[in-house]
């Protein structure tokens, strides 16, 4: 091989390697509108707890917004939201059911669903 042929080869090769460099794809985030999840407050856990219970016929007999607690009633069933602020600043909303629950048993699903539609999940 003369020395011309081995420059050239040289050449060939840097040409490929800063090929190869180039050639590399970088991805971006696609533009668009994006969101983080925003921890919910208590006011708006409170209305939605609130909202669940009418929108499945729950009676609500007492509220004590103080409390956290949330208590009703539908056809011998007794229903009771908690509604807590825990340490980490995140709130925690508990449905609970009691009572003749053998003639509703899917009550207890259907207050969790309705929660959970009002709050955007």
């Amino acid at each position: 091989m003369t020395g011309k042929e081995k420059s050239l080869g040289t050449w060939i090769v840097a040409v490929l390697a800063l090929a190869a460099v180039e050639g590399c794809t970088y991805y971006q985030t696609a533009p668009g509108v994006y969101t983080t999840a925003v921890p919910a407050s208590f006011d708006r856990s409170w209305s939605a707890a609130l909202g669940a219970f009418d929108d499945q016929g729950v009676r609500v007999t007492s509220q004590d917004r103080g409390a956290g607690q949330i208590r009703g009633t539908r056809d011998g069933i007794n229903v009771t939201a908690n509604v807590r602020t825990q340490s980490n600043g995140s709130v925690r909303v508990e449905f609970n059911t009691s009572g003749d629950t053998a003639r509703d048993p899917q009550l207890i699903d259907r207050m969790s669903s309705a929660y959970d539609r009002r709050m955007g999940r």
